[in-house]
């Protein structure tokens, strides 16, 4: 009996010996892993509405249209801003994830002022 506890002892401490090298190993992977990153192909109404990224401009709307052009965005939550004067600013958010989202956006006209005259 004494032979068995002392085997089951000895088999203890060598099935979790390997296993503390092999979360470094999957951490490991997981680092060196590629980030997720996400396209965007945009449509928008009008098409040479302005296009900014996390507060950054980037273009036109019609510069991001289709294959080949699209905003490539890299891992993370990301602000997108579309604008044009004489129309309502549009924003929305996009959590990048390996894949291509595609925005269809059309831009409201801005009216008389709310109120005027009153």
């Amino acid at each position: 009996m004494r032979r068995v506890a002392a085997a089951l002892v000895a088999l203890a401490g060598c099935v979790s010996a390997p296993t503390q090298p092999a979360v470094a190993r999957a951490e490991a992977l997981m680092a060196s892993a590629p980030k997720r990153k996400g396209d965007v192909e945009l449509h928008c109404e009008p098409e040479d509405a302005d296009v900014a990224v996390d507060g950054v401009p980037q273009g036109l709307c019609a510069d991001f249209a289709g294959r080949p052009d699209r905003l490539v965005l890299g891992e993370g939550l990301h602000r997108i801003d579309v604008k044009k004067p004489g129309f309502r600013p549009y924003q929305t958010y996009y959590q990048a994830g390996g894949a291509r989202a595609v925005l269809t956006i059309a831009l409201v006209p801005n009216g008389p002022a709310q109120g005027a005259g009153l």
